[in-house]
């Protein structure tokens, strides 16, 4: 519901001094603070072992139910800069993505 808003509402974060956390890389590329959330390619991936399945004959209503198991965490360091926000070493080496612009 707020893709298409996603840089308005890092504006608005930003304009408040508020670090804003998301799901979605798009959202910290577009100048949150982070995003936390399952890997979109991991889910394409199961998605499609589903999709495998259910053309092969399977009931969709017999197909387990599945968990995320990849998650990606991405850091908008400019952000954090302007917020004046230090962000540990240790969080930024097991970051998926730093941002640096």
């Amino acid at each position: 519901m707020t893709w298409t808003t996603r840089q308005q509402i890092a504006d608005l974060a930003a304009q408040h001094r508020l670090p804003g956390i998301h799901l979605f890389r798009a959202y910290a590329e577009a100048g949150l603070l982070l995003a936390y959330g399952p890997s979109p390619v991991a889910e394409y991936q199961r998605a499609a072992t589903y999709i495998d399945k259910i053309l092969q004959g399977a009931k969709a209503a017999d197909l387990p139910v599945s968990e995320p198991t990849k998650f990606e965490l991405t850091i908008n360091m400019k952000t954090a800069k302007a917020l004046g926000l230090t962000i540990p070493q240790s969080l930024l080496l097991r970051a998926d993505q730093v941002i640096e612009q």
